[in-house]
């Protein structure tokens, strides 16, 4: 069991009608991993008892007549950075869900809440507290100034990012979809992100995000050599959110000026500057996709509920054990079920002998708009059961990567040499 499961989740309760207040608190007053730390009744009062109590968890009502719940949340994590917001409203308008995440919220349920979504949400939202709250324990050192705005710098107290690899065998099953969209859950002020558009000749990160690629991937590897901090900001893109992202290059022909060495290079550049490098790759398995694996510290292996895709998908897994590429740093997903499909996520794990680890419900027309739009899944629609999915299947990285570090660190305790032992 993780040292996040483990602890108690702290829970702050603000809403000005005192029944909704009291109502919330009977839904969780049985869960004996979550304690009520505060009821609020304004959201004067939340900042203040939150300041004091320094919840894990915030239950924020967005309608108050001192001040409105986006306001609050925004004051609230900026004064305890690790909380995690969870916005009740009446109103379900993506309006009010934009507004709500642009503040820091990291979800959005509609009023009033069962009591089922409202404590499997608290408890996931909970290992990012946790996780947050050591890492700004931690973090005693300030910053250092080298790096882009947004990328934390160079702590020396903050190991390396970690690289998180999207790809699949076959086109079309949602790869960029997923990574731009975990990229925005990822990215906030505590685990800045850059998202790499690593599929060289017919990348669509930019188009996905809506971003103008003025610059691209060629205007590093043009200045390898003398590549920095400046040189990295003048050349990512930014996004409206804060998402630094690498594009790809402008044509397909200029794909052929960039080496896998540089890739790999790219990426180790950016890892000591981002928690977070996300790569979106291409399908085809070539030295620039060898180069990105190479570094990667977690594959999400994507897949749909289909036959060649499923063959696809055996083959890549045959091939990665070719390569010896660890087991373990694979996580299986599965994009676009449809239980009218007739092929389950159980019948696709059993064949292919893995366990899917993360489902992503199909919806083409909301999928579609979201592309067409530029606008991902999870700043348009964050209730959607896409967006949902979304947010589990971050949570199942963070989840996988903390496992990983635990048993690094287990590993290097027994393989330690015993100075006076014998």
């Amino acid at each position: 069991m993780t040292e996040a499961a483990e602890e108690s989740i702290r829970v702050l309760i603000v809403d000005d009608f005192a029944e909704t207040r009291e109502n919330i608190r009977k839904l969780l007053q049985f869960e004996s991993d979550i304690v009520v730390v505060g009821a609020a009744r304004s959201g004067e009062e939340a900042i203040e008892m939150a300041s004091d109590m320094k919840p894990d968890i915030v239950l924020m009502d967005i309608n108050m007549e001192d001040m409105d719940g986006i306001t609050a949340t925004e004051t609230i994590l900026s004064k305890v950075p690790f909380t995690q917001v969870i916005v009740l409203s009446i109103q379900s308008e993506q309006d009010y869900m934009r507004r709500a995440m642009m503040a820091g919220a990291r979800d959005f349920i509609v009023k009033p809440p069962s009591s089922e979504e409202l404590i499997a949400t608290i408890r996931r939202l909970s290992v990012f507290a946790h996780d947050k709250r050591r890492e700004f324990e931690r973090s005693t050192a300030p910053l250092a100034a080298d790096g882009p705005p947004g990328a934390g710098g160079t702590d020396s107290h903050r190991p390396v990012g970690k690289v998180l690899a999207f790809y699949s065998p076959k086109g079309g099953v949602g790869c960029t979809t997923i990574a731009t969209n975990i990229a925005l859950a990822f990215d906030t002020e505590e685990t800045p992100t850059v998202l790499v558009d690593g599929n060289l000749q017919f990348g669509d990160v930019s188009v996905f995000l809506n971003l103008q690629s003025k610059y691209s991937i060629n205007d590093l590897t043009a200045r390898m050599d003398d590549i920095d901090s400046e040189i990295l900001e003048d050349v990512l893109l930014l996004h409206e959110n804060g998402l630094r992202v690498l594009a790809a290059p402008p044509r397909p022909e200029m794909a052929d000026e960039v080496s896998a060495d540089q890739i790999r290079t790219i990426i180790q550049f950016l890892r000591r500057h981002f928690a977070y490098v996300i790569v979106d790759t291409a399908s085809a398995m070539d030295d620039t996709t060898l180069a990105i694996l190479d570094t990667a510290d977690l594959l999400i292996a994507i897949c749909t509920p289909d036959i060649p895709a499923i063959k696809d998908a055996r083959h890549l897994f045959d091939l990665l054990h070719i390569l010896e590429f660890p087991t373990e740093n694979v996580c299986f997903v599965l994009n676009k079920m449809d239980r009218k499909g007739g092929i389950s996520a159980e019948a696709v794990g059993e064949n292919l002998k893995r366990e899917v680890e993360a489902v992503i419900p199909l919806d083409e027309r909301a999928v579609t708009a979201s592309i067409n739009k530029g606008i991902p899944l999870i700043l348009s629609d964050r209730s959607s059961p896409q967006s949902r999915a979304i947010m589990q299947l971050m949570g199942t990285i963070k989840q996988r990567i903390a496992d990983a570090e635990e048993q690094a660190q287990e590993e290097e305790v027994k393989e330690r040499p015993r100075i006076l032992g014998r």
